[in-house]
């Protein structure tokens, strides 16, 4: 049976964000073709009809969760705009946040996935993480664009570190510990 367009449009979309759950929790080599589409609802031919590549798929999911990363740090300072910096800090470098492995940031749980990849998947993530100094930027705002600049990209460093960190050890305590070093670290070096 053929596929409308606006179908086949809706089942790209959809593959694309499994894909971008299922990666973030499994890695991009964590998961098969065949697995992805039955989480997709689809069948594994449909993959081909869709996507050139898994690479191309890759791209397309990653671009996927970097936005969903900037929304919810968007979601986040709409909550709170008098301290839209604390309000990223509060749920960022939260325990609830560390436990997120198919919703949480991508530069944690693909970071080092993507360093493995294309250039293509490369440039995704670059764009997503400018996407991320931009938005710290605007939160530190100082006279220099250059210190700003500098700032978000120790804060940045600072707060995927920790989340990474705390994934990795098996310490409950250890694990919150980092959290919030890496919490009062980041707001010293706002106010700094």
């Amino acid at each position: 049976m053929r596929v409308s367009r606006v179908q086949a449009a809706e089942n790209r979309q959809t593959v694309i964000n499994v894909a971008s759950r299922l990666f973030r929790e499994r890695g991009f080599d964590g998961i098969g073709l065949k697995d992805l589409m039955e989480g997709a609802g689809l069948t594994q031919g449909a993959f081909y009809k869709q996507f050139a590549s898994k690479e191309d798929l890759a791209v397309e999911a990653s671009r996927r969760a970097l936005e969903s990363a900037s929304g919810r740090w968007s979601e986040a300072t709409a909550r709170n705009p008098d301290d839209p910096l604390g309000e990223v800090i509060g749920f960022y470098l939260s325990a609830d946040h560390r436990e997120e492995r198919m919703d949480g940031c991508p530069i944690v749980a693909l970071g080092a996935d993507a360093a493995r990849q294309g250039p293509d998947v490369k440039a995704a993530f670059e764009a997503g993480i400018k996407a991320h100094l931009e938005v710290l930027g605007r939160f530190i705002a100082e006279n220099s664009d250059e210190a700003s600049r500098d700032k978000a990209m120790a804060i940045l460093a600072t707060m995927v570190g920790a989340v990474t960190l705390s994934r990795v050890v098996n310490d409950p305590d250890l694990a919150r510990a980092l959290l919030d070093a890496a919490a009062a670290q980041v707001r010293a070096t706002a106010a700094a």
